[in-house]
């Protein structure tokens, strides 16, 4: 992978969490954490970059030193939003990070990228063995069901395969991507598919337009924050001695 980048998307959109990115009960905003923890990882890198439509998340990026990108106002998708600024960058791939999970461990950003390099599709992703602490029911926890090859047969909100909660089998999606630059684009393009809405799980486009995902399976329990209950826990974690956040 001659160039490989890491995009951050990042906008001030959230409803149930407003004004998400730039919370900053913790000493720094959460996009900062999110920054620091792709940062972390020695070289994996050629660019990590945050992307953006917001002037206040410029604002706030720049003053903790990431390097911004500035995009249009109207994608509809955090997708959109990387596939823009990686053609801005001319990488020839790239590893879309989301900008609320501030857990986010190198190992998990590691497996992704070996993924989509030994791996036979253009697109990659991670998954991990149920964590005991998150309940598999749970709608907002994504579940993947994956081929003998490693690859993504399905996902869901639901629990799948049938019979597998608590089970060896029930995979947990991590919503982190590794994508060949050319494929991005087209995957940008392609048309939403039903099961895409269905689910609203936009990963869902490339397996039913006939693209594989590779999925690398790594230990993992840290999680988006979406609501202020888990921003709040997410806080107490950081200030915790010993704590997962940092």
């Amino acid at each position: 992978m001659p160039c490989l980048v890491a995009v951050i998307p990042s906008r001030m959109a959230a409803t149930r969490l407003p004004g998400k990115p730039l919370l900053a009960r913790t000493g720094k905003p959460l996009l900062q954490h999110v920054y620091e923890r792709v940062l972390a990882t020695d070289g994996l890198f050629d660019r990590v970059v945050i992307a953006t439509c917001d002037e206040p998340i410029e604002r706030a990026a720049l003053r903790f030193g990431a390097e911004v990108v500035r995009t249009r106002s109207d994608h509809a998708t955090g997708t959109d939003r990387v596939a823009e600024a990686v053609a801005l960058l001319g990488a020839d791939a790239c590893v879309n990070v989301q900008g609320d999970e501030p857990e986010m461990e190198g190992v998990v950003l590691r497996a992704v990228v070996e993924a989509l390099r030994l791996g036979s599709a253009p697109m990659a992703t991670a998954a991990s063995p149920w964590p005991a602490h998150l309940d598999p029911a749970s709608p907002s926890e994504v579940k993947v069901v994956v081929d003998l090859a490693g690859r993504a047969l399905y996902f869901s909100r639901s629990v799948i395969p049938y019979g597998a909660a608590g089970g060896a089998r029930l995979l947990r999606h991590i919503g982190v991507y590794a994508y060949e630059a050319g494929f991005l684009s087209r995957f940008a393009s392609l048309p939403r598919t039903p099961m895409e809405a269905a689910e609203s799980l936009e990963q869902l486009r490339a397996l039913e337009h006939g693209h594989a995902i590779t999925v690398a399976t790594v230990p993992y329990g840290g999680r988006s924050i979406d609501t202020p209950e888990e921003y709040e826990a997410f806080v107490a974690r950081a200030s915790g001695a010993g704590g997962r956040a940092r």
